[in-house]
Order: structure tokens, then sequence, then C-alpha cells
């Protein structure tokens, strides 16, 4: 009942807020991996991680941009990963940002497949009608066994 609920306040709520801000769409990645032995030991070795989600954003000044994201994509250990988030970047050149974000994550491959919450620390480059994105999955004990550096674009059709 509740996520009904939350969906149609969703679908009411969805084009004010996508006048309000930009929408994009994620296209995940690839990944790279610092252990890469014990990746492969632990069967999560896997380096293209395709998927699909949306970012929005919002500027908040000429240096900060506010933004949420959500998705899914084929992960490290080939399980699908869900996730949503927010978080900020700031924005010391018109095209470059730095950020971080505080993400549920939710995959058997994280975690012993329960439900968790970490920052994500990220980069940007926007390029106008797409963003080059990178974020830093540290190694973090119990959820995350490997250092990782995640790699996506974000397409922006309301500058195509």
């Amino acid at each position: 009942m509740w996520r009904r609920f939350l969906i149609a306040c969703a679908l009411v709520l969805l084009p004010s807020v996508a006048l309000a801000g930009d929408l994009g769409i994620n296209l995940y990645g690839l990944s790279y991996h610092f252990e890469r032995g014990r990746a492969r030991d632990i069967a999560a070795d896997n380096e293209v991680n395709p998927g699909l989600g949306l970012r929005y954003r919002i500027p908040h000044s000429e240096r900060v941009e506010w933004f949420l994201d959500g998705g899914a994509y084929r992960d490290s250990g080939r399980n699908t990963a869900v996730y949503a988030g927010g978080g900020a970047f700031w924005k010391p050149t018109r095209r470059f940002g730095a950020g971080i974000a505080l993400a549920a994550f939710e995959s058997d491959t994280y975690n012993r497949g329960r439900a968790f919450v970490a920052p994500i620390p990220l980069v940007s480059y926007d390029l106008g009608a797409a963003s080059l994105n990178m974020a830093y999955l540290p190694k973090i004990a119990d959820l995350n066994d490997i250092n990782t550096l995640a790699f996506w674009i974000t397409l922006w059709p309301g500058k195509w």
C-alpha cells in the first residue's frame, strides 16, 4: 500500500519537479577494482556494469548543484544492484564538479545481501548534453570488500 501511495505522489509531482531542474538519464557503465586478485577470488571482478537510472539536478548557486539519483545496474558480482540517493556538487568551474552523495544500496554482492546506506565521493564533467561521472566506492568492512571506481554517463535530453 505504501509503495503505491509513493508512486502516485511521485507521478503527481513529476511535472512540477521536471520544470524546476534538469532530469537526466544515467547509462551505467564500467568499474575498476584496485584489489584485482581479491576481486577475482570473491567473484566480484565484473568490470562491465550496464544499467539505467535517473538523475535530477537542481541548481543552488553558481558554484553548488544538488542532485537526486536512482537506478539499477549489473554490479561487480554479476548481480542486480539498485540504489537511490542524493548529494551535492561543488563546481569550481562551469564544467567540473566534485561532490558527495549519501546513497542506499541493495544487492546480493554487497553487505551479504542486506540494504545499507553509504557516503559516496564523486566527480563529474559536464559536456552540455551529457555528463561524464566517476564515483569512488571505498573498501568498508562488511559492506564492500574492494576499493572500486565506477564510471557512467548522464544524458540530458533537455540540452539536445
